[in-house]
């Protein structure tokens, strides 16, 4: 029965993809009568803008789903909790703080992450327990609730210290890089619902622009940046290899790009076609998303790094279509 378990488990993991783009593509006719009762006939005849509507219409649809299977790796990872790609309990490494450059900031589906409430119930353990002899733990990921164990005996209560569970600091200013207009009010909402008005601004132009007061109104420093924060997003940046690099300009000297990408399969020839063939069509209904960038070798070759700390989740195993990388690059 084992072997069947695996039998089984390995076919819906290449399954998988396809069911995604076939909950993707059925958000198409829906976008399609809402733009004919709306009367917007002209995006109809614009593939491009059409494309980036019904992006948006499924993805506000499914991001929060997203951001609770995402956020068992994210959060962790923001705290200075992950290393080789393991998820680990204390910190061995800074976590964000100072000035954060968030890429594909989208809806706001992580703008929350940034906020003060979120800094200090991840430093501060809300963990009790009363009963006799026992000992617990509660670990929440997706919320970041912070783990503490705690003893009694003999009648008593006896608590132990709290370990400090997140390395993070105060953020002072987030650039959430969004260029998706489509994106903005939803994004806006979610950072009045963070409290983050005037700390969290939009930066509606891409990469290339960030530095130009120009095309928008505003403009990032290069070597201003303590942090930027890619979470899924790098795999649908035009001109990545140019623009990972540009981004690397933004860093301070000590600032870090924390990560977590699906990239290209680099091991078995199988797999390498079968994620290939996958990509034919995986872009055309997820917003131009591509599956088989190199982007681990293209941030390792934007600049010198003082230290490379990233790896792959254990659990994503050889028949996995979308692995990912999770990890800090230190400038």
């Amino acid at each position: 029965m084992a072997n069947l378990a695996q039998i089984q488990e390995i076919f819906w993991s290449l399954v998988d993809p396809w069911q995604f783009m076939y909950l993707a593509a059925s958000w198409f006719p829906g976008t399609v009568v809402r733009l004919i009762r709306d009367r917007k006939f002209g995006v109809l005849f614009s593939p491009s803008q059409l494309k980036d509507i019904w992006f948006s219409n499924f993805w506000d649809w499914f991001s929060p789903n997203l951001r609770q299977n995402a956020g068992v790796r994210v959060i962790p990872l923001l705290e200075g909790r992950t290393t080789g790609g393991l998820i680990v309990e204390e910190p061995i490494g800074p976590g964000i703080g100072g000035t954060v450059l968030e890429l594909g900031a989208g809806n706001g589906n992580w703008v929350d992450i940034f906020s003060d409430k979120h800094l200090q119930s991840s430093q501060t353990d809300g963990v009790a327990a009363t009963a006799e002899g026992s000992s617990g733990i509660e670990a929440t990921e997706a919320t970041a609730t912070t783990t503490a164990t705690h003893r009694g005996g003999g009648g008593g209560g006896e608590k132990k210290e709290a370990k400090k569970k997140s390395a993070r600091e105060p953020v002072t200013r987030v650039w959430g890089v969004e260029p998706n207009r489509d994106q903005h009010a939803g994004l806006r909402r979610k950072i009045k619902q963070a409290g983050l008005e005037g700390v969290y601004e939009i930066v509606p132009v891409g990469i290339e622009d960030l530095n130009n007061p120009a095309k928008w109104d505003g403009q990032v420093e290069k070597g201003s940046v303590d942090c930027i924060v890619s979470i899924l997003c790098l795999c649908s940046i035009p001109e990545p290899r140019d623009n990972i690099r540009e981004l690397y300009s933004y860093l301070k000297k000590g600032g870090r790009w924390y990560v977590y990408e699906h990239v290209r399969r680099d091991e078995g020839w199988a797999m390498r076609a079968y994620q290939g063939f996958v990509n034919l069509f995986w872009p055309h209904f997820l917003g131009g998303c591509q599956l088989c960038r190199p982007t681990e070798q293209w941030l390792r070759e934007a600049g010198p790094w003082e230290k490379v700390d990233v790896g792959h989740p254990l659990e994503e195993q050889w028949h996995h279509t979308l692995p990912h990388i999770l990890g800090v690059f230190t400038k």
